[in-house]
């Protein structure tokens, strides 16, 4: 049975696999959790998955989660998300935002099966992150897609990731301007965060996807293609001008599973594909969406540009889905960003967390006043 410790347990990609586990209890046993603040739901599942081991980010909930399991062991803080990590085979990192690298660094050190479903660990710190070694499980639909393209394959000429477009790919430039966080956050195909569905909006989750694959599969020869279906979730090429696609009804649960009973496609209730299939594919437009060049520039730049622009992006999203500033503003401040930022670097963790830190507190505190 494999044990498992779910880093983000009340978050869209966490709740996927908790469900994905109460659908095969003979398979995994829930070592431990940790959540952000959610103590009510951590205690919920705590007492479901009898776990006796949590953390939970907030620490003025600590005490809440204590009081409610006492015999339950309970991290608070920083100790959250690497404490819970010990008595685990494989670490399911679904947490948003910079805090997921550290989460991954420890795992691996650990020598732990990494789950990945966590974005700026590879954006970020793609480097320090594959310099460690061990196993890692991209949860990601199309990087998942791309891993399962290449099983018993030794040579590929290019990956060629897959986009939705999300809601505005057929929106006009001049009507972007006006899009509100509710139209943002209303993906067409996928259920996710909200900062993961804006930045699906802007493309920017196309452009860290690049960035991610470029570290996962060790290449630079990344391309990109609008299929609004979703159906095809990525390809790879060969030299020999053939091309694997992987395709599958969208459902995060598949690549979630995947990740989890690798090598093996394990079986579980999905929604079957109705056949014959109409399949369109789209040239990307990256004139009115230039979040993806953006992303192919700094994969060019190196150093600390997958920091930047990651911090950048966090920030401006934070922004607009306050009201700060409009959706078109973000990818104008990540551009800014990297054209007014030193990029080398990004050698050690900590340079990354206090380059994300400045970064991020420089332009949260520009513009929360608006």
């Amino acid at each position: 049975m494999k044990k498992l410790a779910i880093l983000g347990c009340t978050g869209s990609i966490g709740t996927q696999t908790i469900d994905i586990v109460r659908h095969n209890r003979d398979k995994y046993e829930v070592v431990a959790l940790s959540c952000r603040s959610s103590a009510e739901r951590l205690i919920e599942l705590a007492k479901e998955f009898d776990c006796k081991t949590l953390g939970i980010y907030d620490e003025t909930k600590v005490r809440e989660v204590r009081a409610a399991l006492p015999n339950v062991k309970v991290f608070g803080g920083d100790d959250a998300l690497t404490a819970v990590l010990d008595g685990c085979d494989t670490a399911v990192v679904a947490v948003v935002g910079m805090i997921g690298l550290k989460a991954v660094l420890a795992a691996l050190d650990m020598k732990k099966t990494v789950a990945l479903a966590n974005k700026e660990s590879l954006v970020a710190g793609g480097k320090l992150v594959t310099e460690k070694g061990g196993i890692v499980c991209p949860v990601d639909s199309e990087h998942s897609a791309v891993w399962q393209c290449l099983r018993g394959e030794k040579k590929f000429k290019r990956i060629i990731l897959t986009a939705s477009g999300g809601p505005f790919y057929f929106t006009p430039s001049n009507e972007l301007e006006s899009v509100t966080p509710e139209r943002a956050v209303a993906h067409p195909n996928w259920s996710m965060g909200r900062k993961i569905s804006v930045d699906s909006a802007t493309m920017m989750n196309k452009g860290l996807e690049l960035i991610e694959a470029r570290w996962l599969f060790g290449t630079t020869d990344i391309d990109y293609v609008i299929h609004p279906e979703s159906v095809v979730h990525s390809m790879v090429e060969f030299e020999d001008g053939s091309i694997k696609a992987q395709a599958g009804f969208p459902d995060m649960r598949q690549p979630i599973q995947y990740a989890l009973t690798y090598p093996d496609h394990a079986p579980r209730e999905y929604t079957p594909l109705a056949l014959p299939l109409s399949l369109g594919f789209l040239p990307p437009d990256e004139e009115k969406f230039r979040a993806p060049a953006l992303a192919k520039q700094a994969i060019k730049t190196g150093g600390l540009a997958g920091t930047v622009l990651n911090a950048a992006n966090e920030a401006a999203v934070r922004l607009f889905l306050e009201r700060k500033i409009h959706f078109t503003d973000i990818v104008d401040i990540v551009e800014d960003t990297l054209g007014k930022t030193e990029l080398s670097g990004g050698d050690t963790a900590e340079e990354i967390y206090s380059v994300h830190n400045r970064i991020y507190g420089l332009i949260y505190s520009k513009y929360r006043g608006n």
